[in-house]
Parts: structure tokens; sequence; C-alpha cells
């Protein structure tokens, strides 16, 4: 599932983080499996129009928890994967995908991101799909750029979703800027319990990167990746701060209020030189 030699301490941390975090996920009214097995979808909006058709292209889920964006994008056609360092949410993955029927257009497979390629066996790829929440789990973005390039069909594409860095900078008032946007320090952190409530985490250790996005830019530069196109949103998908207003599904600052941005999408096609 790894590189050759001992796990490193981050990831056996945050292994066994997400381990503890697949029970209480599963229950929860967050993911909403029921809803979810009666035919809903977890994409949002502007992926479908960004992606755009994915009818019998071969699509790799980096990072895909339990499952459901990678059966999102099954129901919509595309021949999927999902690869996860957890054991528990791929078996959770793989009882989803049978319970809606769809075994046989989406595959799941156990491995951190950093083994991906190995564990794949060269196994190319249409779409490479990372979604919300996920950068912050790598230490090195050039090294998992590189990855997304090699499981990359040429003229392929990487498609990221991800939570804008800059707000991790505000306080949790969300008003000032408190923290610096540009430590890439390694942070271990400890929480009791998991973003959807539930009983507490046996294992709440943690270690997370903050990733500024200049430094994701570059690396999927680095790695001949080329960006077409990089979408900067005032809009996040949680009360992550007491200011936001509600607005349908998403959240957003007050009208009137200066904003910043909460979320970002890109597309980078892959470009061997």
């Amino acid at each position: 599932m790894t590189d050759r030699g001992p796990t490193p301490e981050w990831l056996r941390l945050n292994r066994e983080n997400w381990d503890d975090r697949v029970g209480v996920h599963a229950v929860s009214d967050f993911y909403d499996l029921p809803a979810f097995r009666a035919g809903g979808s977890t994409l949002r909006s502007f992926e479908h129009d960004e992606v755009g058709d994915v009818t019998g292209r071969k699509l790799l889920h980096l990072q895909c928890h339990m499952g459901q964006d990678t059966l999102s994008w099954a129901r919509l056609g595309a021949e999927t994967t999902g690869v996860d360092f957890s054991e528990p949410a791929i078996r959770t993955a793989r009882t989803l995908a049978e319970d809606i029927q769809l075994s046989d257009r989406a595959r799941f497979v156990v491995s951190d991101v950093y083994g991906a390629e190995a564990a794949l066996r060269g196994q190319r790829f249409d779409i490479v799909y990372t979604g919300l929440g996920s950068l912050v789990w790598l230490p090195d973005l050039d090294r998992w750029a590189k990855i997304v390039a090699s499981l990359l069909n040429p003229g392929g594409f990487l498609y990221l979703a991800e939570f804008h860095p800059f707000a991790d900078t505000l306080g949790d008032d969300g008003r000032t800027v408190e923290q610096d946007y540009f430590d890439l320090r390694a942070q271990e952190l400890e929480y009791p319990y998991t973003y959807t409530g539930g009983p507490a985490l046996t294992h709440a250790r943690q270690v997370q990167w903050h990733h500024p996005l200049g430094e994701v830019i570059t690396a999927l530069a680095r790695a001949d990746l080329r960006l077409d196109f990089l979408h900067e949103r005032d809009v996040t998908l949680f009360p992550r701060f007491p200011v936001l207003e509600r607005s349908g599904g998403e959240y957003r600052f007050p009208t009137g209020r200066p904003r910043v941005p909460l979320m970002y999408s890109l597309r980078a096609t892959h470009a061997p030189s």
C-alpha cells in the first residue's frame, strides 16, 4: 500500500484517524448513505460543468474515503476507480457499490496516494479527480503532482476542487487574519471528534500541511500538467465562520462585506514535454 520501508509516523497517525472516522461517518446525517443509496449525488453543480461529460471515460478518484463521489461519477457514466488508504473506508465503498448495483463500473483499491502508481499496476486514466479537503493530508505536492501525471493518459486531465488555503489564515470569527499563509510546517493536531459530530474518536491525533495556491500550481507545472483554468470561489459548503450566511446549499459572506476566497477548482491537462 505504501513505499517499501517503515511507515512514516504521519501516515500511521492519519490512517488510524481516518480508519476511526469511517464508522462514525457511515451512520451520520452528513454523509446520509440511505439517501445516496436512493439515488443521490454528492457532486457539486460546478464540478459537473467543469469536468464535462464523463460517459465512457476512465476516471480515478484519489483519496476517495467511502466512495460516494466516485460512485456519483459512475452514475454519470464514467468507468471509475477509487483509491484510499483506509481499509474500512474501502470496504464501505465496495459495499455501497454493490448496494446500488455499480460494482461493474466502480472498483476500489486500498493505497495511500504515494503508493497509488504501484497499487494500480500501470493503469492509466482519462481523468484524475481529487475532491475537497484532500491536499492538507499530503506533505509533498511535487511528488503528488508527478504521481498524478504518471496515472494520466496523454491529453487526460486532473480536476481538483479544494478549500482555498487563504481561508485557513482567518481566525474562528472569520474576520481577522491570525495564521501565517506561508507557514508550510507540519501541524500535529488532536481533535476528539470528526466534522460530522458523533462519538469521540479513539485515534484523535492527525498531521496536516498548509499548501498555498502558488505551491499547488508550481507542482503541477513541474509535472508537465498544463493549467487549463483556475476558478476561485467566494462560497463554501459549510458554516466555517459564524459570519457566513447560507444561500441555498452554500455559505458566503454577507452582502456588502469584503470577501475572501473560500474554495477553488482547477483543471490541468497532461502535456508531456
